[in-house]
């Protein structure tokens, strides 16, 4: 039996910072939510507005995600 197919990753910038989604990975621990309302509010769609807040203190949430379904970079494109 095959396994569903994954949800496909987004994508949310401001210029400095992207965060990363990977749908599949989440356990809506809404640790985000509770941490950055402004940023990560599921009631909003697209539900992560990188606009919301400054840079770093998205940084600082995205780390904070138990699950490994938030990451980030910086800049305009992903480091190697």
């Amino acid at each position: 039996m095959s396994s569903p197919p994954e949800e496909p990753i987004k994508e949310y910038s401001n210029g400095e910072v992207t965060v990363i989604w990977q749908p599949h990975l989440c356990t809506h621990s809404a640790v985000c939510v509770k941490g950055l309302p402004r940023v990560f509010n599921v009631r909003r769609r697209p539900w992560i507005d990188a606009q919301a807040a400054p840079t770093e203190a998205i940084v600082q949430q995205v780390r904070q995600c138990p699950s490994g379904a938030l990451s980030y970079w910086l800049g305009s494109e992903p480091s190697a």
